[in-house]
């Protein structure tokens, strides 16, 4: 009796922990509405400081802590939600869109790159208000059911 009442603490534990989380969909809406308009390329300074996927046909790379572009695929990127680490392509320390491309690293299979249709910066302040503040909506609603 005390495991199945464990197991059911458990269940509501985890699952309330859960929905506290974004959603691929709600943060790549979230990068949409605070991304500039489309840019040709970026200034690429040879590694990445970070990267997010938002679902298999978008991610968002940060080229500094305060500088992020999202970066638009032309198809599905496989396995980009399940990738350990990703490269992007350049052209003498540039990332073009529809030149460029995104490979999924550290996997056994061979990818197909991940051609970069369309770049736009993030407004990175906005962008972190705008999580926060969602956050906060989904533990109240959480809270209140």
């Amino acid at each position: 009796m005390k495991s199945f009442v464990f197991a059911v603490l458990a269940t509501f534990v985890l699952g309330g922990c859960a929905s506290d989380r974004l959603t691929d969909a709600d943060r790549l809406a979230l990068y949409r509405a605070h991304a500039g308009a489309p840019v040709p390329s970026f200034q690429y300074f040879g590694q990445l400081d970070g990267w997010t996927p938002l679902g298999n046909t978008a991610l968002a790379v940060w080229t500094r802590p305060s500088q992020v572009y999202l970066l638009e695929l032309q198809a599905t990127c496989t396995d980009l939600d399940f990738a350990n680490a990703i490269s992007v392509t350049n052209q003498f320390g540039r990332v073009y869109s529809r030149f460029d491309k995104v490979l999924v690293l550290g996997s056994a299979v061979r990818h197909v790159p991940c051609w970069i249709r369309e770049i736009r910066p993030i407004d990175v302040k906005a962008l972190r208000a705008a999580e926060q503040e969602k956050r906060q909506a989904q533990m109240a609603e959480r809270d209140k059911a």
